[in-house]
């Protein structure tokens, strides 16, 4: 069994920064990728950035204010979040894939609140 534990969700006014961190435990064999997702009320979860052995991949509306980084030896996935807007504001879900053999396993942690305010 896998857990995924996240933290560093808050209120942060307009232009403030967050880093939000992620941690992976539990029955953990090769992982292919770790990321962050986001979903605000009334929309679909989305795709923020996520990290693979092939590098990183961002969406647009975040290119150039967050940066997404892992701690491989720790199974720790973090994003630092800056110049952050309103639309920013939602439930920020990490994510992590792994793999054994065929079998790949697809991992949601509880999500972490962020609230951008004017």
């Amino acid at each position: 069994q896998v857990r995924l534990r996240e933290s560093g969700g808050g209120v942060v006014q307009v232009g403030g920064s967050l880093t939000l961190s992620c941690t992976a435990s539990g029955s953990i064999f090769s992982v292919t990728s770790m990321g962050w997702f986001r979903q605000a009320p009334g929309e679909e979860r989305e795709l923020v950035a996520t990290i693979t052995r092939g590098g990183k991949r961002y969406s647009d509306f975040v290119k150039g204010r967050f940066t997404i980084s892992r701690d491989n030896d720790k199974n720790i996935v973090r994003l630092q979040m800056n110049s952050l807007k309103v639309e920013d504001t939602a439930v920020y879900y990490c994510n992590m894939k792994d793999r054994l053999g065929d079998d790949e396993g697809n991992y949601w942690g509880q999500g972490t609140q962020v609230t951008v305010s004017q």
